[in-house]
């Protein structure tokens, strides 16, 4: 990818899953904000092998097939995997049909890449983080020195108020909450983007139509998948289209004003069933514990679709 000397180097560490491919897409999109160092997959919305595939079809779809895909681990640290095909399909991009991707996978596991090419990077390196954190955890347990040099992670998951996977818990961290909690208190910088306001980010059909009128093969690829991705929400929530989870922390690398947060103090429950992978953020300082965590509390859902637009226009 051609950037700019001033575009962040960034790694961005996902489930495809619709979402996460408009992610991909975005920061594809965007050069001159973000160097795209790699992507690396974990399962999650769908077991590895398709998380994988589905990188490199969005790759190829944005037309940059020179981007290097990572394969990582196939379950969660301590827990069985549960995906979520119910919500994106049984390949993760159901809505729309996409070839197989010619691009290879690279031989060397995510993790090793992750400890490979934070550690050798000359500047601090950006992790968009937008799955399960099983593969940053496992390179953090390794080699905790690796938040030196580690610029910020954004992350998608975890809720304030309510669950989308249990009534307590985000799918994200639920699937893994074990790692979850390890990236949570690493000691890099860490802005984290939950249900509570990737909620107010929906595609809706003016939204919908914006992406389509674009003209192009990939707006038209993300407009199939978000409006096949949407029936779930509209469904269950009875909202007039689907989340737009994952793009979030991306559009936020872009242009941070898009976005409004606190510091507090975020902790990820590992113990109980009941609440297994809640994510407790003390929004009002009640504990003693160190205020950390940069939670998003609001979102500029036009200017994010508008964004998003102009950024789709360029593939």
């Amino acid at each position: 990818m051609t950037e700019t000397a001033s575009a962040k180097p960034l790694i961005i560490d996902c489930d495809p899953g619709v979402d996460d491919a408009i992610a991909i897409l975005l920061a594809l999109a965007s050069p001159q904000e973000l160097e795209l160092l790699g992507i690396t997959t974990v399962a999650g919305n769908v077991p590895l092998d398709f998380t994988q595939r589905n990188a490199r079809k969005i790759c190829e779809l944005a037309g940059h097939p020179e981007v290097k895909v990572y394969a990582g681990c196939p379950r969660p640290m301590l827990r069985m995997l549960e995906t979520a095909r119910a919500v994106h399909g049984k390949t993760g991009l159901d809505g729309t049909e996409l070839p197989e991707p010619t691009m290879p996978l690279q031989s060397q596991h995510a993790v090793n890449y992750l400890l490979a090419a934070i550690s050798s990077h000359p500047d601090p390196v950006t992790i968009a983080a937008v799955g399960p954190l099983t593969n940053l955890a496992l390179a953090l347990i390794q080699a905790p020195q690796l938040v030196e040099n580690i610029a910020e992670i954004v992350i998608m998951g975890g809720a304030i108020t309510q669950g989308n996977v249990t009534p307590s818990a985000e799918f994200n961290f639920y699937v893994d909450p074990h790692a979850a909690q390890v990236v949570l208190n690493c000691g890099a910088p860490i802005s984290l983007f939950t249900l509570d306001v990737t909620h107010h980010v929906i595609s809706t059909p003016a939204r919908l139509a914006a992406i389509r009128a674009i003209g192009t093969k990939p707006a038209a690829s993300a407009a199939d998948m978000l409006e096949f991705y949407g029936r779930f929400s509209m469904k269950r929530y009875g909202t007039p289209g689907g989340f737009l989870h994952d793009p979030c922390p991306i559009a936020y690398l872009i242009q941070p004003d898009l976005f409004e947060g606190r510091l507090c103090s975020v902790q990820v429950e590992t113990q109980s069933e009941t609440t297994m992978g809640r994510s407790i953020v003390d929004l009002w300082n009640i504990t003693d514990a160190t205020a950390n965590i940069r939670v998003m509390e609001r979102a500029n859902a036009d200017g994010i679709y508008q964004l998003l637009c102009n950024r789709l226009r360029k593939l």
